[in-house]
């Protein structure tokens, strides 16, 4: 996107390269990676980084008005309602892809939005390691608010341990050395001292959680939260010591209500030049638009794009049961913006924020982006194609 520093990279680019760089991560955390690096970072001009931060920022003021958790009760599925929530979520991740407005200059527009956590150690290590490997201009930057790497560290270290012993903070998922983030829990781990433990592997007694390791039985303080209650129907088997719904006292980071709040179920409360419209399926009461091509219908209880309707007509809105479940937004059209050497790729870029419990509003850390060819982002729309996956983003001082 920014020209300059794209030529400048393309230059350089060899396979040779971008090999070695695959190498350092295959030997920094061996066979831990398992999705696909794209070729390049994202540099990203001044202008359409102050447009994300100010889509950003409209789209934060509706998380903090006073009525937002009660227009959003509705969101916690009852048998997922978990005990112990806090004021607001401790994590942020805003996604938008790279669109042109009507004269033609980049703009973001609105995908989606969660309030769960994402690869917030990750792609810092992924961000300095391109830098080992590839040029990235001196006025780049892949962090906000921070002076180095370890600067950065330090203020995830701060949100996710704050002042307890790492070994009683905990990264929870479920059966967690098979999650395609894996990588990511790895780091966690080297930089912040926070092991990933599965969700099975947790004990409860009376209030108290426990997990054990080198034969030691450990109460755990805070859980830093990376499952997606949806992944669980895939296991519906699962016999466990410790329920979501118990009452256990420990503090979460990344409280399991926010994941369904802040979510598919905000975007029709949000008004702004950056936000696609988005209603409630329900709240047509059955007269739709007339150009249903334009707009692509989502479940508000499904994840990682399942569900995902692209071509709607009357007859599929029609048929559905629960239309109050379910959101019509109008499609975007992502822009090819990234020079390939063998020509453009889409883009998406996710803003993500920390939000400390006695902050008043979410701090901007850093980023990630997808690379696509295909219909959607996503691995199973790009397979085969090069220049495509996940990256960095360097955003121009």
């Amino acid at each position: 996107m920014h020209q300059k520093a794209r030529k400048a990279y393309n230059q350089s680019f060899t396979e040779e390269k971008y090999q070695e760089f695959l190498n350092t991560i295959q030997s920094d955390y061996p066979d831990e990676l398992d999705f696909r690096v794209a070729e390049t970072p994202v540099f990203v001009p001044k202008d359409l980084k102050n447009k994300l931060v100010e889509a950003c920022d409209e789209i934060i003021q509706t998380i903090l008005s006073d009525d937002f958790k009660s227009r959003t009760d509705r969101a916690i599925p009852d048998h997922e309602k978990v005990p112990n929530e806090n004021e607001h979520s401790s994590f942020l991740a805003i996604d938008f892809a790279v669109c042109k407005d009507e004269t033609g200059t980049l703009t973001p527009q609105l995908i989606e939005l969660q309030g769960f956590a994402s690869l917030y150690t990750y792609q810092a290590y992924l961000s300095e390691t391109f830098k080992k490997h590839f040029p990235v201009p001196d006025n780049f930057s892949y962090a906000f608010d921070t002076q180095n790497f370890e600067d950065y560290i330090s203020k995830l270290k701060n949100l996710i341990v704050a002042d307890e012993n790492p070994e009683q903070v905990i990264l929870l998922e479920i059966f967690p050395e098979k999650q395609k983030t894996r990588i990511d829990f790895a780091l966690t781990e080297q930089f912040l001292g926070v092991k990933a433990v599965c969700y099975t592997k947790l004990i409860k007694e009376g209030r108290n959680l426990f997990y054990e390791t080198d034969g030691r039985k450990i109460q755990i303080k805070r859980i830093y939260n990376r499952l997606i209650f949806d992944d669980l129907q895939n296991y519906p088997n699962l016999k466990t010591s410790y329920h979501f719904t118990d009452e256990v006292d420990v503090k979460w980071v990344g409280h399991p209500n926010w994941f369904f709040r802040i979510s598919k179920f905000t975007l029709p409360f949000l008004k702004s030049k950056y936000v696609p419209e988005t209603k409630f399926v329900a709240d047509y009461k059955g007269i739709f638009p007339d150009d249903l091509e334009n707009y692509v219908l989502k479940p508000l209880f499904s994840f990682a794009g399942t569900g995902v309707q692209l071509h709607v007509t009357t007859d599929i809105l029609a048929g559905i049961e629960d239309p109050e479940n379910y959101i019509l937004q109008r499609k975007v059209v992502y822009q090819p913006v990234i020079q390939a050497p063998d020509g453009l790729v889409k883009c998406e870029i996710r803003m993500m924020y920390s939000w400390p419990d006695n902050d008043s509003k979410p701090r901007l850390l850093t980023s990630l982006s997808r690379l696509s060819r295909g219909e959607m982002i996503g691995v199973r729309f790009n397979k085969d194609f090069t220049w495509v996956g996940g990256t960095a983003c360097f955003f121009e001082d």
